[in-house]
């Protein structure tokens, strides 16, 4: 009876956490509508000659000019989820843990550009290892 009184007093803590906590509902649905938006300029031919004008302009020369849209959309997803941790370290109300969702951006990232101008898994396995161990440091000082 006790831990049936717990366990509903714990559940009601989460689901309040999370009535409070509207930023990863937005940000979930911002890479939902980026993902819709790049799918679609890929559907209408506009992707690639965005891609084109992205390598005149920036002169990145590695850049695949007919590229699917998949590695965009996870490279876009990865970005959001940065942008989530930036606002949740800076934003005092929305403060929760964002190892996790770092690890994953930087994964998201990784892969997206890895298909789209063959960047090195020998380079981001290392860094992932170092972003989680400063992570388990700076959470056991903190």
């Amino acid at each position: 009876m006790a831990d049936e009184k717990f366990d509903e007093k714990e559940r009601e803590k989460s689901e309040e956490k999370w009535h409070r906590d509207p930023l990863s509902a937005i940000i979930w649905a911002l890479i939902f509508i980026w993902a819709g938006l790049v799918l679609l300029a890929s559907n209408l031919g506009y992707l690639n000659q965005l891609i084109s004008r992205a390598v005149i302009v920036t002169g990145i020369e590695q850049i695949d000019k007919a590229i699917s849209a998949w590695p965009v959309i996870l490279i876009g997803a990865g970005v959001l989820l940065l942008f989530e941790v930036l606002i949740r370290l800076l934003i005092p109300e929305y403060r929760r843990p964002v190892t996790g969702t770092i690890i994953f951006a930087f994964i998201l990232i990784a892969v997206g550009l890895n298909s789209m101008i063959g960047f090195s898994w020998n380079i981001i396995w290392p860094l992932i290892l170092i972003a989680i161990g400063l992570s388990i440091l700076f959470r056991g000082l903190g």
